[in-house]
């Protein structure tokens, strides 16, 4: 992973990146916010780390107006939740007290850039595909994932990267569906200083960046027909023209790309080049819905558990047999990832010696949250733990009998806004719904009378 650090490196900040370098990260340094925007342009980054002192408010929209998506962590001495906050609402995505903790350090690495996602399966149909990935790896052939939304088609993408004779050189991913039609080409080729109105100065893309390495071109489907012409050209001769350029640049790199549609389908409607698609779909991973592993449910659920336990500090507990068959039981049309969501609001709701039914809450079909249908449980021997499980359930009753779903899922939903210093974004990713819903359940709680926190800030619900 490449990470960034603007400031000085004296004293924590020095520490903090020899923290990083230990943690496998490859650590540059830029003085100065000119310096680090002349570094994304040349080199690129994973995650930028900067000086809480720096003006992080005026520097976060010039990486907007040179479109970098680039995470941005500050960091300072001592942990005043005012600091912190005033870090959040300038953009920063999380902030670091310092001096610094490894474990600190290596979780915000991970969290943040996302550049050691976990490759968990246990069910004999991704058993199969894992071990088809793992044959393929090793050659510099093209690579097809396919699968629908949420299934882990990056995860798997990143697994042929780790176990190819590319591993120790870049992975890069682009996201082709998130980067409007008129960027995408710049964002992939790069482009020249004066090559169209806000191109300040010359930039590489994202197949310079992975020299040497992969790349990833995920949802590959949503480029336009135009760009995959050029695409095509690049990935058959290895030589890219930056926008605006003069000369060919040549590149080494491996492409993985990812689809949730039916190319062959595309190719057919005219939105695919039949060309491009033969060229990329030299081998094809199809990565499974979680609906079609149940074996993996279980496994999934257990990992995040554990890891949204010690991502909010709280006690670790392990899966009820009945909440696991309700997960099991659930058709997980987002896949991997709404498990993911249900999981982090479960280890929220939970109380007891385990995760039991009533702390697993998923949305309907209207994106609100609503427990599963109660399950009839048989009566067991106090031998096999009947009392543990009723003193659970007494607990459990305790925070939810006489209340409401919609009370329920009000506090669900004011506790996670608390816990994200009021971000918006980042609690509707935690509770598994789009920012629309929350932004209307949040206006619905102001016009009852109850104090919504705001960004930056904790929040005190007003008596309702």
């Amino acid at each position: 992973m490449r990470l960034l650090i603007v400031g000085t490196l004296n004293g924590q900040l020095g520490a903090a990146s020899k923290i990083a370098m230990d943690r496998g990260a490859q650590v540059t340094h830029a003085p100065d916010t000119e310096t680090a925007l002349t570094l994304l342009r040349t080199r690129g980054a994973d995650l930028l780390m900067i000086e809480v002192s720096i003006d992080i408010p005026s520097f976060i929209p010039k990486l907007q107006a040179e479109h970098f998506s680039v995470p941005v962590v500050a960091c300072g001495i001592g942990t005043d939740p005012k600091i912190a906050a005033a870090a959040i609402r300038g953009g920063a995505k999380e902030y670091i007290p310092l001096p610094p903790d490894a474990e600190l350090i290596a979780a915000v690495l991970e969290a943040v850039a996302e550049d050691s996602q976990q490759f968990i399966y246990r069910d004999a149909v991704m058993k199969e595909v894992a071990a088809l990935a793992e044959r393929i790896a090793p050659s510099e052939a093209s690579v097809m994932i396919t699968g629908e939304s949420g299934t882990g088609k990056e995860v798997m993408a990143r697994f042929v990267h780790e176990k190819s004779h590319r591993a120790k050189k870049p992975f890069v991913a682009v996201n082709c569906a998130a980067i409007p039609e008129n960027l995408l080409e710049s964002e992939l080729f790069g482009h020249e200083k004066g090559a169209f109105t806000g191109a300040v100065a010359r930039r590489i893309g994202k197949f310079e960046e992975a020299d040497g390495g992969t790349l990833l071109l995920d949802e590959i489907s949503e480029m336009d027909v135009r760009l995959q012409a050029k695409l095509l050209r690049a990935i058959q001769e290895r030589k890219i023209d930056r926008v605006g350029g003069s000369k060919p640049v040549s590149v080494d790199i491996r492409i993985i790309a990812t689809s949730n549609r039916n190319l062959q389908e595309e190719v057919k409607d005219g939105n695919f080049r039949e060309d491009l698609f033969f060229r990329l779909n030299v081998f094809n991973l199809r990565v499974p819905p979680l609906r079609e592993r149940p074996s993996d449910i279980a496994a999934l659920a257990a990992f995040f558990a554990e890891k949204y336990a010690e991502v909010n500090q709280v006690e670790k507990r392990p899966l009820s047999e009945e909440a696991l068959v309700a997960l099991k039981a659930h058709g997980w049309p987002g896949n991997v990832r709404e498990l993911e969501n249900a999981m982090h609001r479960s280890v929220l709701l939970a109380s007891g010696p385990d995760i039991s039914v009533s702390a697993i809450m998923l949305p309907d079909s209207s994106g609100n949250l609503t427990m599963p249908s109660t399950m009839n449980e048989t009566a067991r021997s106090p031998s096999d733990g009947s009392a543990i499980s009723e003193a659970s359930d007494e607990e459990v009753q305790a925070g939810l009998v006489g209340k409401t779903v919609a009370e329920v899922e009000r506090d669900l939903i004011i506790d996670t806004l608390k816990h994200c210093l009021g971000n918006r974004t980042h609690a509707a990713n935690i509770l598994g719904i789009s920012i629309r819903t929350l932004r209307n359940k949040l206006n619905q709680y102001n016009s009852e009378g109850v104090t919504v926190p705001q960004p930056g800030e904790t929040g005190q619900r007003a008596p309702v």
